[in-house]
Parts: structure tokens; C-alpha cells; sequence
């Protein structure tokens, strides 16, 4: 069998299901190049009880690793939940037409927990995301699914690749913005679903050197409901 898992958003999220799978599994994976986690993989194989073998992109899309599930129970761990990136619904429909036998254990994901910023989940449009620039390449794809978004009155949710700095970032959003995209007020999530989460709502300039840790993402509002206004202000009251 193979378990495609997802842990969540902190080392204790983990479900007493996924718990049993991993200590009965032969092989267990983790995925960790597509997010930074808020723990390190010691402390998650403390809690499992379980070697976890780290996998690269590259391991995972070659898909190889499945091939072992044909005769043992083999458990890939994803941060979050396991089914919001392309690369695992592929390793899903790699089961279905090699008849791989699979399992598939849901968890709670950022696009859950942005909602505690007050946003109502229905009210966002497409996912953006903010690559690292290099001195001689500065994509800002992401600024046309903002105007997109605005354009039909939906929230931007805005992922961070991988080892871009918060400070950093903020530049390239401030930057990518300029003279194309009107920002108000911004929402930065950091840590969410932790006990150190924080969420701050304020105008870009004002949002550099607040308390941030990855992973973290940013909030583009649209039109506001009256809830949504209620609940963003009472986040500002508390920065």
C-alpha cells in the first residue's frame, strides 16, 4: 500500500491514524523542498517513533520510490495537506493506472488556516506565488493573478518560495506592485497553525520589521464584508 500523508501545520498534527501507518509502514518518506518546516525532521521522528528518509524533487517526481508499494507499505509525509501541489496528485494517478494499491490521509493546510485572519475562504481567487529573483531575472507573473483577483472582487493568497526571506520578500512585492497594482492594507501570515503564529494588517511599508518566520505568506483583500473589515481591524488594534 501506498500512504500519502499529510501532517498538518505543527509537529503535533499529525493524526493517531497517520500515527499507526508510519510505526507499521516499511519505508517512510517526507517531501521537504517545498516548504520550510516550523520543526526539523528529528523532532518529527521523535514523535513518530520512525526513521524518515528525506526525499528530493527529483526522487519524488521520478516516482520510483511508489514501485515499492506494489509489496510493502511505503508512507510519502507532506507538510500540510497532501493533495494542494500538482506533484502528489501525480503519484496518485501513478496508483490508479499501475494498480498500486493507495490511501490518502487528509490534514489541515494554509488554505485553512488563512482564515484566521478573518477572510471568508470563498471570497479568495487563484494562488500566486513569489519566486526568489536573481540579479538577472525578476518574474512577476504574480502580479497579473493579483489584478485578476481584484478585477472580480476576490482575495490574493500569495505563497514564498522556499528560502526567500520575509525582508526580501516584501521588497519584491513592493517592487512588483509599483506603478502596476494599487496596494491598500496587506495581510502577513507567519507560522499559522502554531503557537507562535502571528498575522499582521497594515500598508506595506509598514510591515517591514514586524516579528515574521517562515513559512509565512501574504494576503491581497479585495472588497471587504463588514466581517471581514471587523475581524482585519481587530488584528491591527493588536500590532
Amino acid at each position: 500500500m501506498f500512504y500519502l500523508v499529510g501532517l498538518g501545520l505543527n509537529l503535533k498534527s499529525i493524526s493517531l491514524e497517520s500515527s499507526d501507518i508510519c510505526r507499521k509502514a516499511d519505508k517512510v518518506y517526507i517531501e521537504n523542498y517545498t516548504v520550510e518546516f516550523p520543526y526539523n525532521i528529528e523532532e518529527l521522528e521523535r514523535v513518530t517513533g520512525r526513521r524518515i528518509i528525506p526525499l528530493t524533487r527529483m526522487m519524488v517526481e521520478n516516482e520510483l520510490f511508489v514501485e515499492d508499494a506494489r509489496k510493502k507499505d511505503v508512507v510519502l509525509l507532506i507538510y500540510g495537506s497532501p493533495l494542494t501541489a500538482t506533484t502528489h496528485i501525480s503519484l496518485i494517478l501513478k496508483c490508479k493506472k499501475e494498480g498500486i494499491p493507495f490511501q490518502i490521509i487528509h490534514n489541515a493546510s494554509i488554505f485553512d488556516a488563512i482564515c484566521e485572519a478573518g477572510l471568508q475562504v470563498y471570497k479568495f481567487g487563484k494562488t500566486a506565488s513569489i519566486p526568489g529573483w536573481q540579479e538577472d531575472y525578476k518574474p512577476k507573473s504574480f502580479i497579473e493573478i493579483i489584478k485578476l483577483n481584484l478585477a472580480i472582487r476576490a482575495h490574493t493568497l500569495i505563497l514564498v518560495d522556499l528560502g526567500l526571506a520575509y525582508g526580501d520578500a516584501l521588497k519584491q512585492l513592493q517592487e512588483a506592485c509599483k506603478k502596476k497594482v494599487k496596494l491598500g492594507r496587506i495581510v502577513v501570515c507567519s507560522k499559522l497553525g502554531t503557537e507562535n503564529a502571528r498575522i499582521y494588517y497594515d500598508f506595506l511599508p509598514e510591515l517591514y520589521g514586524k516579528e515574521v518566520y517562515a513559512p509565512f505568506c501574504f494576503i491581497i483583500p479585495s472588497e471587504l464584508h463588514f466581517l471581514e473589515q471587523e475581524a482585519l481591524e481587530a488584528i491591527k488594534e493588536k500590532i
